[in-house]
């Protein structure tokens, strides 16, 4: 067990390293500390970065606070990367940050959420299809007293079997699971109190539930219309499998947000119609023992005893799981680990993504899970 002073020490070292890290990766330009953050996370979009960039510099370059992009390469196939360091003589607000390995939209949001230095995070998607016109749109609405602003795309310029009824679907879901205020949770333009991001730690593809979940813990949150555009360049990376990830995850959520802290009754739950189904088929047998019913006693019995197997299965996971969210810590837990490259002003830094906390280890900056 820590001693006070022990527990002391460590939370001042904590706030040695948070600022330890501003003074690395977040070095303001001209003297000011970066206000707003643009993070977009991209995947084999070497056509659409360049228009990219200069639509949210064009953008920003308006506004009078101190402003950054960071555009996270999650793991390209094809020369995004190279097309990313090659802007940046252009752009001096321009951060790349690239995953060494494909991780997923979440994994990549995760990564520029821990890089960017903005006391507002704006996020989109990098086809082009949301517009960064819509950028101060977002800020205005933030500045009325909310900490999360999300963009409708009341008029999408998508699919309709493929992107849009699925949206619908999901969006109508979680609204009923829980509470969601808004139409379009889907919609990737969106702006963020930093404070609100730091303070909510995702895994799967959790990217979408991060209003929702921030939701129900107190946020306040509007949504604006915005601008969507057909796509240009390259293919939707998404398509009718999405809708069942979703789905899980959409479940999951339910899981952690309802029964957090009653997980056996989760379980119990879902045991409970299998427990019934035991009986139905307990009854079957009975009315065969007795002669009400004819028929062979091996459908019935088998029955009975692979539903009661289920059921019991589902009970002891039930207290196996109770008993790992007793034992398991509640603070500092790490999140999924990855490698990464960051690039500003032409240099190149390796760092360790494991969720926020940021460590030197022989001389390079990693990151330590919250």
């Amino acid at each position: 067990m820590l001693r006070p002073s022990n527990l002391h020490g460590r939370k001042r070292d904590l706030r040695v390293m948070l600022s330890n890290r501003r003074q690395t990766l977040c070095v303001p330009q001209g003297g000011e500390e970066v206000s707003v953050s643009v993070v977009v996370p991209v995947y084999n979009e070497v056509e659409s970065v360049p228009e990219l960039v200069e639509q949210i510099d064009k953008v920003l370059s308006l506004m009078e606070e101190e402003t950054e992009i960071i555009i996270v390469d999650d793991g390209s196939a094809d020369d995004t990367w190279n097309k990313l360091r090659s802007l940046q003589d252009r752009y001096e607000r321009l951060v790349g940050v690239r995953l060494s390995v494909n991780r997923g939209q979440t994994a990549a949001l995760m990564a520029g959420f821990d890089v960017c230095c903005g006391d507002v995070v704006v996020t989109l998607d990098g086809d082009l299809q949301n517009d960064p016109a819509d950028i101060p749109k977002l800020l205005a609405k933030l500045d009325e007293g909310y900490e999360i602003v999300s963009g409708w795309r009341r008029n999408r310029q998508d699919k309709l079997v493929s992107r849009r009824f699925p949206s619908v679907v999901a969006n109508w879901i979680s609204r009923q699971l829980t509470g969601l205020t808004i139409h379009d949770n889907g919609c990737a333009l969106k702006a963020y109190r930093g404070e609100v991001l730091r303070s909510v730690s995702l895994y799967s593809e959790f990217h979408r539930f991060i209003v929702p979940l921030a939701q129900m813990g107190g946020a306040r949150v509007a949504e604006v219309e915005t601008h969507h555009r057909a796509r240009i360049y390259g293919e939707s990376k998404y398509g009718l499998g999405r809708v069942l990830r979703v789905l899980a995850d959409l479940t999951t959520l339910f899981m952690v947000t309802r029964y957090s802290h009653k997980l056996f009754i989760w379980f119990l739950l879902f045991a409970i119609p299998f427990v019934g189904l035991a009986a139905i088929s307990l009854i079957w047998v009975g009315h065969i023992l007795v002669g009400n019913f004819t028929g062979p006693l091996l459908v019935p019995v088998a029955s009975a005893v692979l539903f009661s197997q289920t059921a019991v299965s589902i009970i002891g996971y039930g207290l196996f799981a109770e008993r790992i969210r007793f034992l398991a810590p509640s603070r500092d837990r790490t999140t999924a680990r990855m490698m990464a490259t960051v690039t500003q002003g032409g240099e190149d830094r390796d760092v360790f993504i494991r969720g926020g906390r940021p460590r030197r280890i022989l001389g390079q900056l990693s990151f330590e899970g919250r």
